[in-house]
């Protein structure tokens, strides 16, 4: 098992890591504010099931296959763009409700816990990160390597819910408010899309 040292310089370096403001955040955040707490608890999940899956590459060794492929790296991270896009596009030309005191969410949680999965499966520098990340925390001498990958892999996985959930509540309370005004209601999607959309135009930008 990994060392109680190790243990705690690693989950040290993660809080710092999930607590920074990253794409995660921001597609949670924006989530929260437009549809809600469940809604963006659910990004945030969606999110975390994504990690869990680029954990179990890291630790079979698909990740470093795709480290060394620059066309299968591209083609990952194109397709991963083209999808936020396309999300982001879909949020700017859906009309807001006609009633914003209805209470209908823009999106269901399980759609947003869907979409969230896919959007972090295809983003390879999470898949890269994950390979490049773990290792540094492993010690051949404390047993199982692919133990300790899955160890540090779920706590990982786990401290980044933790903090999605965090800005999730935030971004949902300042979100209730905002929602209350026609105005607000009118253009919350296009931002929400504007997001998404910048995150995906950021993704294809990325060098290998």
């Amino acid at each position: 098992m990994i060392d109680l040292a190790t243990l705690i310089a690693y989950v040290a370096v993660v809080l710092g890591f999930v607590f920074v403001p990253g794409p995660a955040t921001l597609l949670t955040v924006a989530r929260a504010t437009s549809s809600g707490t469940k809604v963006g608890i659910a990004t945030g999940a969606g999110i975390a099931a994504g990690d869990v899956f680029h954990t179990f590459m890291a630790m079979v060794g698909i990740s470093a296959i795709i480290a060394t492929s620059t066309m299968l790296f591209s083609i990952i991270k194109y397709i991963g763009a083209a999808y936020l896009v396309y999300l982001g596009i879909r949020a700017i030309i859906e009309r807001a409700p006609a009633d914003p005191a209805a209470g209908a969410l823009a999106i269901s949680a399980g759609k947003a816990f869907r979409q969230a999965v896919l959007t972090e499966m295809l983003n390879p520098k999470t898949a890269l990160f994950f390979l490049a990340f773990l290792p540094q925390f492993v010690r051949p001498e404390n047993g199982s390597v692919m133990l300790q990958l899955a160890t540090l892999g779920v706590i990982f996985v786990l401290l980044g819910l933790f903090s999605t959930v965090i800005f999730a509540v935030g971004a949902s309370g300042l979100g209730t408010f905002l929602r209350r005004n026609p105005a607000v209601q009118k253009w919350q999607g296009k931002v929400v899309g504007g997001i998404y959309c910048a995150l995906g135009i950021r993704l294809a930008l990325q060098q290998h």
